[in-house]
């Protein structure tokens, strides 16, 4: 079950972004850190009630999915596929790595690219890590289009591949 993340689940859901930054780490994959994602950016993520989560029955979150109509600064010099109105911008998606090989990314994909399409989005966009290759096939064969990069310099010097799909 997909839905939003509320106050009480902060705490648990930093957790599961420490656990899931450890376990790419492990992996050679440098995306996340002690900046980031902070608890609060976490924490205006759920005031703003735009951090989802996915629980399984037992209440446990499996990951999470931020889905923002606002467009970051850092996002201004890509040339996007449609005009800057109307987009829903993906953020934070993280699995818990517990819960790895289970598909729950795809399922939290499949609920961006629905709630887009059931509140008339135009498209969605997110930026993935240079670094992270999976992460580029698994956006690609979903029928994203990578269009251009950005820089988080707190997070990393290798660039975030930027991606849209056109609903």
């Amino acid at each position: 079950m997909i839905k939003p993340a509320l106050t009480e689940d902060l705490t648990e859901i930093k957790r599961l972004t420490e656990r899931c930054a450890q376990a790419m780490a492990d992996k050679g994959i440098y995306q996340w850190n002690e900046h980031y994602p902070s608890k609060e950016k976490l924490a205006a993520d759920i005031k703003k009630k735009e951090l989802y989560k996915l629980t399984n029955a037992e209440n446990e979150i499996m990951g999470i999915i931020v889905l923002s109509p606002e467009m970051d600064s850092e996002y201004i010099p890509i040339k996007w596929l449609t005009k800057n109105e109307n987009n829903i911008y993906v953020h934070r998606l993280a699995t818990d790595p517990i819960f790895w090989g289970l598909g729950n990314g795809k399922k939290l994909m499949d609920f961006a690219e629905d709630f887009a399409k059931n509140h008339n989005y135009n498209s969605v966009r997110l930026d993935t890590f240079s670094q992270n290759k999976r992460n580029h096939r698994f956006y690609e064969s979903r029928g994203y289009k990578r269009l251009g990069d950005i820089f988080f310099p707190k997070q990393s010097e290798h660039p975030f591949h930027c991606y849209e799909l056109v609903l």
